[in-house]
């Protein structure tokens, strides 16, 4: 499988995840007079793995570019 392929794949589903975890935090937050600690630890780690794939998706372009200007250098 191709890794771009996989990581656009995890981001997506990662983005879905983490909405659904911030929309159950939020209700289970507003609905209980005090909160438990595990609704305010439960977002960062979907959050965390969307900034790591995020991150990857957004230098993918350069990295390409930069490859693509050394293989034209060599062929000159």
């Amino acid at each position: 499988m191709n890794w771009n392929r996989l990581v656009r794949q995890s981001h997506r589903w990662l983005s879905i995840a983490f909405t659904v975890t911030v929309v159950i935090a939020t209700v289970a937050a507003l609905a209980v007079e005090e909160p438990a600690v595990w609704v305010f630890l439960l977002p960062p780690l979907p959050l965390a793995l969307l900034l790591l794939t995020g991150l990857y998706l957004f230098v993918l372009p350069y990295v390409a570019r930069r490859r693509g200007a050394r293989r034209i250098a060599r062929e000159s």
